[in-house]
């Protein structure tokens, strides 16, 4: 994401602030993901069928996991 910036044509005079905003936005828009996350998995939890699907949804969010840091050494290893 962070080499999304210098795409962006940015004065020198403000590149400070910029910089700041921009991180400063990234960290807000993390923190909200967190907590819009944290809300539904509350709700999620407190139903009768948390158990049954939450190691589906484990063995999932892990095979995702595993399907991404193959993408990233493939594409590191070929380019």
């Amino acid at each position: 994401m962070s080499s999304k910036i210098i795409e962006y044509e940015i004065s020198p005079d403000g590149l400070v602030p910029n910089l700041l905003a921009f991180n400063v936005g990234v960290e807000v828009g993390q923190l909200l993901a967190l907590s819009a996350i944290l809300i539904v998995m509350g709700f999620w939890r407190r139903t009768t069928g948390f158990l049954r699907h939450a190691y589906t949804a484990n063995v999932a969010m892990m095979c995702a996991g595993f399907m991404l840091v193959g993408y990233q050494l493939t594409g590191y290893f070929i380019a």
